[in-house]
């Protein structure tokens, strides 16, 4: 049995089965990922380059464009192979390591998200010892816990996977291999290490995401208390849409982990797909950085 797991193959879910559907879909995906890689190795370069930009927000920034662009080159250029070439297969060792590396990076965006809200609560609400306690030491040792957390769930969620036999459909219903579609596939009646792993992830989660919720309620009560309606708007502009992309890509992501997986998913199951594996890598840049004038004075530098 265990050889015949190995050997197996998936077939992936595809988007379209009428020729001028697919050629859409490759087109689609195609511009979403030339345009999330241009954004997010701009950033990576700008951010490397100038020395006006060696601060924790910028260095958290450079970190999040640099997991968001592995993110997205984990999924989107073998959905696009998938379409041109008709070929929707991939191997089980394959789809671990799809697995591995999407659970990876993403939990690795998770901390580096929930840093960066720390790093404007201590910026906003306790300006005068940011210097103190955001130095250098500090934002590597966050990044390198990123590292460290992603990989650590990464490691247990794929190896819980390697775990499971597979003796059924091999119809994937999604576009990608996530550990709720390989559930469903699997016929092993114990499911104890994925088991355990998704509930310390959902613990996870729900601690960033209450870490992110808590950092924004401080600042925005020291915000209402600027006196300068110009200053408070400025604050707010800024600190919205960080807030929004963040518990997007939170709830969307659990909300996928979480629900019921369907035999035949509907447009509306892989548009919530999407919303977490494919648009936080392509807004991200924009909502982040792109918007800020000193990205902007050093876009024009260069």
């Amino acid at each position: 049995m265990a050889n015949v797991t190995m050997e197996m193959e998936f077939f992936l879910m595809e988007f379209a089965h009428t020729k001028e559907l697919q050629v859409l879909h490759i087109l689609l995906f195609l511009l979403i990922y030339l345009v999330t890689v241009m954004e997010n190795l701009l950033i990576i370069v700008l951010v490397t380059l100038d020395q006006y930009l060696h601060t924790p927000m910028y260095f958290f920034l450079k970190n999040l464009s640099f997991f968001d662009l592995c993110l997205i080159s984990i999924i989107v250029p073998k959905s696009i192979l998938t379409s041109l070439t008709n070929k929707n297969t991939i191997s089980l060792p394959g789809c671990v390591l799809q697995v591995f590396l999407v659970i990876h990076f993403a939990d690795a965006e998770v901390f580096i998200l929930t840093a960066m809200s720390y790093d404007r609560y201590v910026a906003i609400c306790h300006p005068l010892h940011y210097e103190a306690v955001m130095g250098r030491g500090v934002c590597l040792r966050m990044a390198a816990a990123s590292w460290f957390l992603g990989g650590s769930f990464g490691s247990l969620y794929s190896a819980g996977i390697f775990s499971l036999s597979f003796c059924g459909s091999r119809n994937l219903p999604q576009f990608f291999c996530d550990v709720p579609s390989l559930l469903k596939m699997s016929c092993s009646k114990s499911h104890i290490t994925i088991d355990v792993s998704v509930a310390i992830g959902i613990f996870y989660g729900f601690f960033c995401l209450v870490a992110i919720f808590f950092s924004y309620i401080c600042i925005f009560n020291t915000v209402l208390s600027i006196p300068s309606f110009q200053g408070r708007s400025k604050a707010f502009s800024t600190c919205l849409p960080h807030l929004t992309v963040g518990t997007t890509f939170l709830l969307t992501g659990a909300i996928a982990y979480l629900k019921p997986v369907p035999l035949s998913p509907s447009l509306l199951d892989l548009l919530l797909s999407a919303l977490y594996s494919v648009l936080p890598p392509t807004l991200n840049p924009i909502i982040y950085s792109l918007r800020n004038k000193e990205i902007k004075a050093a876009l024009k530098k260069l």
